[in-house]
């Protein structure tokens, strides 16, 4: 599409204005307030309703020096467009509607009324809409025309749909192919997606981490309290347990010889009887009381439990903050070397050395050969020394933007392990209060001798008792004998059978003491695992943020896109930034280079939508030279104003026409 001629009458503020471009590249100079950017603002409300800035409610009418519109006034614009070859006449026309009420003699303003034409002819707003709609696509058209509508009117998700639609995405398949060592990603993922598997490895490794801590302090417990062992057999206290117990056996059957007698005997079994009633009502006792014991130690258990989290939870952040202070220096370190790579590549140089003698033929090189060959030179080495320049700077942006999220992270650890540690030692306070009130619950347990029936039975024992010695009175003597040496006897065994005991206990603290190691490596395995899991899903990552970025830069001269962002905690998120040797359009991007970025996009969006529409460039005077464009140029440019006959020349628009070099003046 070209356009061939645009004329405007009373539109925002220009009186009347006549663009006869004839489909050629064409300069509108004019100060500020002339009416510049009217010229494409017409043009788009002639075919869309809004303006250049993409607006639908905007004021099309002339104002007066008030403020005020001027009333009855045709509000126009026409033009004439070349559409494969043929010339379409496009017209409309925004009026005041004045209607007088009956029995009024003067008329009032009751609304608008717009006028749509098609090569002279008038037709409904309908027909002229499907009319444009055939000749070009709304959204298209604006992409194509405005060197800013892309990066300044679309949401950068919409400016990312059309790039991918552009220059096509990348499948996870192409990633994993382009890349031997990812090859293992496909397995791995198990039908997942990437960013759903990341999540799974990180809460694994938080599960394994918090495990990690917690072993070491429960076989460190385990050990503490191993029992000494140390010149205990085993079997040696087996066979001498079993000797001790047959020679007591042995004594107490010599006991009974010696006490045997019907009347003894009678009373021996009362005394036996009422010693069994003595445990009964001491289990009775017991009983009423081991529910209360048993539940308070049931909260001292929930108490600890929460204690030795609470514990490794602390091991584990000091762990943390460790490995964050090596991450912080080893950053600090790759920084200041980034920083020296950048003064010595600034430092660099040109250097070149010319034969001025051609070697073949003997004679002079030109001057202008010499000159032409050294410029080219110096430009390869510039382009060269700027490409490394921004690579380091973007290399040290990065590990800044890393460093300073590793020091809020450290920052955030060493608060909570603080408030972590303040909270240990409450719950250690509260261990201990529990802990002595099982102890006085099972001393109040066992404290049955105060019971009244116990007391009773333990008196009717003692009568017995003094009955049975005055009958033995003469042969006591003989039996303490044998009693003491029973009672020699019983507490040599028990002393072998406390050591037998703590050699078990040593075998299962050993047992599990193994048993938490194997479980430490097994862990330790699983954790290397999933980080180089981790590790893949990276490589993935930035793999595909290279490649679709490559893909997608080399559709285009000029312009860069940033498909990607590095987030604080690692991870990408999608974006879509325009640069301009390396620089953010919108942020410290000149206007000159954001027009030029513009009509790149505009170059590559047309080859590929086919369809090439004039391009109005506004601030046209900040390009010393625009790109070379297939399509009709119409810039629109502020010219300096050095005298007074400059500044009333380009009071009004004038019209400079590239091949005729003809100027017109708007009125």
């Amino acid at each position: 599409m070209k356009l061939l001629s645009l004329t405007l009458k009373n539109f925002k503020g220009v009186k009347s204005f006549s663009l006869d471009a004839q489909g050629e590249n064409v300069s509108v100079y004019g100060d500020n307030a002339t009416g510049k950017t009217t010229i494409p603002d017409a043009f788009q409300w002639l075919l869309f309703d809004k303006d250049s800035a993409n607006r639908k409610d905007f004021d099309i009418k002339t104002l007066m020096p008030d403020g005020t519109p001027i009333h009855n006034l045709e509000h126009e614009v026409s033009a004439t467009l070349e559409v494969d070859g043929k010339a379409v006449l496009l017209r409309k026309v925004y009026s005041e509607k004045w209607t007088k009420k009956r029995g009024s003699a003067t008329s009032t303003f009751t609304g608008h009324t717009t006028d749509y034409f098609i090569d002279g002819v008038p037709v409904k707003k309908g027909e002229y809409e499907a009319r444009i709609a055939e000749i070009a696509n709304e959204k298209i058209f604006k992409l194509l025309t405005s060197p800013s509508f892309f990066n300044e009117q679309l949401h950068w998700e919409e400016r990312r749909k059309i790039l991918l639609e552009v220059c096509g995405d990348i499948s996870d398949s192409d990633v994993i192919a382009s890349d031997e060592s990812l090859s293992e990603l496909s397995a791995i993922l198990q039908g997942r997606s990437l960013d759903d598997h990341k999540k799974v490895i990180k809460s694994r490794l938080t599960e394994i981490n918090r495990e990690l801590d917690k072993i070491p302090v429960r076989i460190d417990e385990v050990t503490m309290s191993l029992p000494d062992t140390s010149g205990l057999n085993k079997g040696q206290l087996e066979t001498e347990i079993d000797g001790l117990k047959e020679v007591i056996r042995s004594k107490e059957q010599q006991i009974s010889r010696i006490e045997e007698g019907g009347e003894v005997a009678e009373k021996t079994k009362l005394i036996r009887e009422i010693e069994g009633n003595l445990i009964e009502i001491r289990n009775e006792h017991g009983r009423r009381n081991s529910g209360i014991v048993q539940e308070k130690q049931s909260e001292l258990m929930k108490v600890k439990e929460t204690f030795m989290d609470t514990k490794s939870e602390v091991y584990s952040l000091e762990s943390d903050i460790k490995r964050l202070n090596g991450s912080i220096l080893l950053l600090n370190d790759k920084i200041e070397s980034l920083r020296k790579d950048w003064f010595a590549v600034d430092a660099e140089k040109f250097e070149i050395s010319q034969e001025t003698v051609c070697p073949t033929c003997g004679q002079n090189i030109p001057e202008n050969q010499l000159i032409e060959a050294r410029e080219k030179a110096l430009a390869a080495f510039n382009q060269k020394k700027a490409e490394r320049l921004e690579r380091i700077s973007k290399e040290g942006c990065e590990l800044k933007k890393q460093k300073e999220s590793e020091e809020k992270a450290k920052e955030e650890a060493e608060t909570v392990l603080f408030n972590t540690k303040a909270r240990a030692v409450k719950e250690g306070e509260a261990v201990a209060a529990l802990q002595k009130e099982v102890d006085a619950l099972q001393t109040q347990t066992t404290n049955y001798t105060d019971d009244p029936a116990y007391i009773q039975k333990l008196q009717e024992k003692e009568v017995i008792e003094k009955d049975i010695e005055s009958l033995k009175a003469g042969r006591t003597e003989e039996v303490n004998e044998i009693r003491k040496d029973i009672a020699a006897l019983e507490s040599s065994a028990r002393e072998m059978e406390k050591n037998l005991a703590n050699i078990e206990a040593q075998a299962k603290g050993i047992a599990r003491i193994r048993e938490l190691s194997e479980q430490q490596k097994e862990l330790a395995k699983e954790y290397e695992r999933l980080e180089k899991e981790l590790f893949l899903t990276e490589e993935f990552t930035r793999a595909k943020v290279k490649m679709l970025e490559e893909r997608i830069n080399s559709r285009f001269r000029f312009a860069r896109f940033k498909m990607f962002d590095l987030q604080v905690n690692g991870g990408i998120s999608e974006c879509c930034t325009t640069l301009y040797n390396g620089v953010p359009y919108g942020k410290n991007l000149n206007s000159g280079h954001e027009i030029i970025v513009g009509m790149d996009i505009i170059r590559t969006l047309s080859e590929y939508y086919g369809f090439v529409a004039p391009i109005f460039v506004d601030n046209a005077e900040s390009v010393t030279k625009l790109p070379e464009m297939d399509a009709q140029v119409i810039r629109l440019v502020k010219p300096e104003i050095n005298s007074e006959e400059d500044r009333k020349k380009y009071s009004k628009l004038n019209v400079e026409y590239e091949s005729k070099k003809l100027v017109k003046e708007a009125v």
